[in-house]
């Protein structure tokens, strides 16, 4: 069992940075794809950046690029996801996920979330 721990989440105002982290436990970080996806109140969980498991290859949804930067330290077995010139609509609730197959396969591990709150 992978366990995912978010943490970094909180109240900023519009045009701000938040820096959040995601730990995993175990020793088989490395092994992994990692994501962070986001779900707004009434809104479907919506995928927001990926990483290769050598950190190599990255993937952004279109409304984030430019603004977040996806990053990975293996020996910390901590992903990030650093949000910078934050808008009202990036507000939700941030999670981290793992995929031991990697594209093409589901997540198959979920961290439990960090609120991300943006003001304006």
């Amino acid at each position: 069992q992978v366990q995912l721990v978010e943490s970094g989440g909180g109240l900023v105002q519009a045009g701000g940075s938040l820096r959040l982290s995601c730990v995993a436990s175990g020793h088989t970080f490395s092994n992994y794809y990692m994501g962070w996806f986001r779900q707004a109140p009434g809104k479907e969980r919506e995928f927001v950046a990926s990483i290769s498991r050598s950190g190599g290859r990255v993937y952004y949804t279109d409304s984030v690029k430019g603004r977040f930067t996806i990053s990975r330290v293996n020996i910390k077995n901590t992903v990030y996801l650093q949000m910078n010139s934050l808008k009202p609509e990036d507000t939700a609730v941030y999670y981290c996920a793992a995929d031991e197959e990697g594209p093409g396969s589901d997540y198959d591990y979920w961290g439990q979330g960090t609120q991300v709150t943006v003001s304006s």
